[in-house]
């Protein structure tokens, strides 16, 4: 069983003019409710541990769980907004963000509010802003650290700096997580942000040092990256007709954890000992997998029969 923590909110779409205004189109969001949903139509088990408001926002985004198969008895709910995220689409397809979040639900995840994971849980994936901001930053680090060596422990940084503009703030929960991690993903917009100019292969060797296990490298139509001690691969991106990349890195991230579930690979020594051509093949099947999804409106993740 997998455990997905973070935030889950409403990306709010502009949906044309109207004579009075404009016409809005929400749809379920924030990266790790994504990652959640993106196991479960790929047939994982799979838990998320957050919090969700009880208003009517809240409400849908626990209905789309439970009928997607999520498992929600580490779902915390409280009296408090759900958050909103504006996304503006360029004429590429490439989203961009504005975030109504202060005080909202997902954000107030608090020690306290944690009860014991369930035994069958073999790996805890972790990411976005959730990370950064308080109280569930700490909450949610803390937990990571926890259980580090106990069971997997996958990290996305997903940075967002409309949500948290400060850099220092992310690099340091970025570096804090590389050595707590057994799998570190991340953008090439990521590490444009965190570490301009320098190399994607040079941040991921410094997490290796920091103690993860494998460093993957998104570059969208260009493909993947991942890295291991010693060690390099490559993949290449499927020819994909864009519609926007809204929840690509997140489809990525789940068809990633599936497919290593699915070798056996759930733990630090199996993820180091996984045969090049087994770990190129999961990469290759998330990199399918986020191609679906950049295919059609919105985090609309692809089920495991479309990728058969």
């Amino acid at each position: 069983m997998f455990m997905v923590c973070g935030e889950a909110l409403m990306d709010v779409f502009g949906a044309g003019d109207r004579a009075e205004g404009m016409a809005l189109d929400a749809r379920m969001g924030g990266s790790p409710f994504n990652v959640a949903r993106g196991l479960a139509r790929l047939g994982c088990e799979v838990g998320f541990l957050g919090a969700v408001s009880t208003d009517f926002l809240g409400e849908r985004l626990m209905r789309s769980l439970r009928q997607e198969g999520v498992d929600t008895a580490c779902v915390v709910r409280l009296d408090a907004p759900t958050t909103l995220s504006l996304v503006g689409l360029d004429e590429h397809g490439a989203p961009s963000y504005a975030f109504h979040g202060t005080g909202c639900a997902d954000r107030l995840l608090l020690p306290r509010h944690l009860g014991p994971l369930p035994a069958a849980v073999r790996a805890l994936h972790f990411g976005s802003y959730a990370m950064v901001v308080e109280p569930i930053g700490s909450t949610l680090r803390a937990l990571a650290a926890a259980e580090r060596g106990r069971r997997l422990i996958a990290y996305d940084p997903n940075v967002r700096l409309n949500v948290e503009p400060g850099l220092a703030r992310w690099r340091e929960t970025v570096q804090g997580m590389a050595a707590c991690a057994d799998l570190v993903k991340a953008s090439e917009e990521d590490l444009g942000l965190l570490y301009p100019g320098r190399a994607a292969e040079a941040v991921a060797q410094d997490w290796l040092a920091a103690g993860c296990t494998l460093a993957v490298v998104t570059r969208g139509g260009a493909g993947a990256l991942a890295f291991r001690r010693g060690e390099r691969l490559e993949v290449p991106a499927p020819a994909t007709a864009v519609v926007d990349t809204v929840g690509a890195g997140d489809t990525f991230q789940a068809a990633l954890l599936c497919a290593l579930g699915e070798a056996q690979a759930l733990n630090a020594a199996a993820l180091a000992a996984l045969p090049a051509a087994r770990l190129e093949q999961a990469l290759g099947f998330a990199a399918r997998a986020a191609a679906l999804t950049c295919s059609r409106r919105g985090a609309d993740m692809p089920r495991a029969a479309e990728l058969r």
